[in-house]
């Protein structure tokens, strides 16, 4: 089944169903009604529109040089690992970071990777996970 073809399909159940459940007995208001919901532009259903996702882009090899621990069975995508690289403290502190790509794009990682793997240092040198003090920010 064609895509747009199922949409139309759809729409036009919809339209039905809603047109039928409100019952309106009154002509001009069953026809406003009728208009809104096949408007094209200001009506209830718009489009179908298609989302096309292009492949996130891997980590060249590498990132894994500003980290002492990872658990990743899996190559990292490269806004991770460039996430991870300003997030580390294993040799600079940490930097500001804004991570922007949609869904399921690996962002909780990208922050919690590091974060992990400096918990990790600081408790084998004996210490809780060290934050700077107010005099030091």
């Amino acid at each position: 089944m064609k895509p747009t073809l199922a949409a139309e399909e759809l729409r036009e159940d919809l339209t039905q169903y809603l047109s039928t459940t409100f019952a309106l007995s009154d002509p001009s208001a069953r026809e406003a009604l009728q208009r809104f919901l096949n408007h094209p532009e200001q009506g209830i259903f718009r489009g179908p529109y298609l989302r096309i996702r292009t492949p996130f882009r891997r980590a060249e090899s590498g990132w894994q040089d500003c980290l002492e621990w990872h658990r990743l069975d899996f190559p990292p995508h490269r806004h991770q690992a460039k996430a991870f690289e300003r997030l580390s403290t294993l040799h600079h502190p940490a930097k500001p970071t804004l991570i922007t790509t949609g869904t399921g794009s690996g962002k909780t990682e990208s922050f919690l990777i590091p974060v992990l793997d400096h918990c990790r240092r600081s408790g084998r040198r004996g210490g809780a996970a060290s934050r700077p003090s107010s005099s030091t920010r």
